[in-house]
């Protein structure tokens, strides 16, 4: 079958859904689609930047091709990527099916008009996220809110097929009221990182001295990075030894985390890392964790947490979103209310000083959740989806 993948950003660009949609038209490939990615030629929206010369903006991969599309946007606050030429590249390519990425986009409507051009179904994976929680302040709240209300109806309802990764998802999305087609919850996959760094390469790579709290992510406003930091000083008054470490790429929060953290005395225990690229050290860094945490006001998913689990190490987020789904409260990890860096720092405190309590939540978590979620078990529901919405 001749698939189109579309998204906003691919890799190297880091991100869930980047990771995501690479996993999936990787493995498509390895069952004998031809997969074509239809991206554009940003690193990151927030802050905006491209990517830079040396990533090809057409590129052959075994399972297909990578076309990475210029790309504009509204200015300022408005912020909305338009990728540019993607209906004449679909009709140049002529795919069976179209799976575009991500609610709200602009290549869904585009993926919408490609169907009522030319007939080709579309499917839509969500990866939805509530008006509060999104980035880039009330202007674009109020700019999504008109698009729920005003255009997101016809759009979605001329979908194959809507894609969720879990119920709470698709609770989420059918309270903006609209028509949906059929919704399936798949969850997502994952894939082990890489494991053959030498132990101890991602403490001396980044000069990390101590036990450490694990932030792996964006450091974006919807993360609840600035209660992490509230929690974490509760926890470093008692325990002098401590670090809280952050890697992922700054999405407009370093500045005020980092004021935070030295308006608190925390000075060198915060440590800001930066996108950690060598999947093989990112795995070193999550088995010497003492804990990873993701403290998120909300998440469809949450994948770093599975990352986490799969090394073995226990888990403290918040209870939103996907996550109470995949992460057992008490089993494999401790889930409190977003935004409560109390009941945080009481989480946190819980498995940092329970090392019996620790080790059973990362063994639960490696040995009972992870093997649960598979990109090859994601792939062979998608291969079910195409072919019954090319059929019909």
């Amino acid at each position: 079958m001749k698939i189109a993948q579309v998204s906003t950003r691919f890799p190297p660009g880091p991100g869930g859904v980047e990771r995501h949609v690479a996993e999936v038209a990787a493995r498509l490939g390895t069952h004998g689609h031809r997969v074509d990615v239809y991206t554009s030629e940003l690193y990151r929206e927030f802050p905006w930047q491209r990517l830079g010369p040396d990533v090809p903006r057409e590129e052959t991969r075994p399972f297909g091709a990578i076309h990475r599309l210029p790309v504009r946007s509204l200015p300022g606050p408005l912020h909305y990527p338009f990728l540019r030429g993607l209906v004449p590249a679909l009709t140049r390519d002529r795919p069976e099916v179209v799976h575009v990425h991500t609610y709200g986009t602009h290549q869904v409507a585009l993926a919408r008009r490609f169907r009522r051009k030319t007939g080709t179904p579309f499917v839509l994976t969500a990866h939805f996220h509530p008006i509060w929680s999104i980035e880039g302040g009330w202007i674009r709240h109020r700019l999504r809110g008109f698009y729920d209300r005003r255009l997101a109806g016809p759009i979605v309802r001329d979908a194959s097929r809507v894609i969720v990764q879990t119920h709470e998802e698709e609770r989420l999305l059918r309270t903006l009221g609209l028509d949906l087609p059929r919704v399936d919850v798949i969850p997502p996959g994952y894939a082990p990182l890489a494991t053959v760094a030498a132990p101890g390469s991602f403490r001396r790579q980044y000069e990390i001295v101590g036990p450490y709290v694990l932030f792996v992510g964006r450091l974006a406003s919807n993360k609840g990075l600035l209660p992490l930091v509230e929690a974490f000083a509760t926890l470093a008054k008692d325990h002098p030894e401590a670090l809280l470490v952050l890697a992922g790429e700054d999405g407009g929060m370093r500045p005020a985390v980092e004021a935070l953290a030295r308006s608190r005395g925390l000075g060198t225990r915060v440590r800001v890392l930066g996108h950690v690229r060598d999947d093989a050290v990112l795995a070193d860094a999550y088995r010497d964790a003492r804990l990873a945490v993701l403290p998120s006001e909300y998440e469809a998913f949450g994948l770093v947490l599975l990352e986490a689990l799969a090394q073995g190490t226990p888990v403290v987020a918040s209870h939103v979103g996907g996550i109470p789904e995949f992460v057992p409260d008490g089993k494999a990890g401790l889930l409190v209310p977003p935004n409560d860096a109390v009941a945080l720092a009481r989480a946190i405190e819980q498995v940092w000083t329970d090392e019996t309590l620790a080790h059973r939540m990362g063994a639960f978590g490696r040995d009972e959740v992870v093997p649960r979620y598979t990109w090859d078990r994601l792939v062979a529901q998608l291969e079910l989806v195409y072919q019954d919405v090319v059929s019909r």
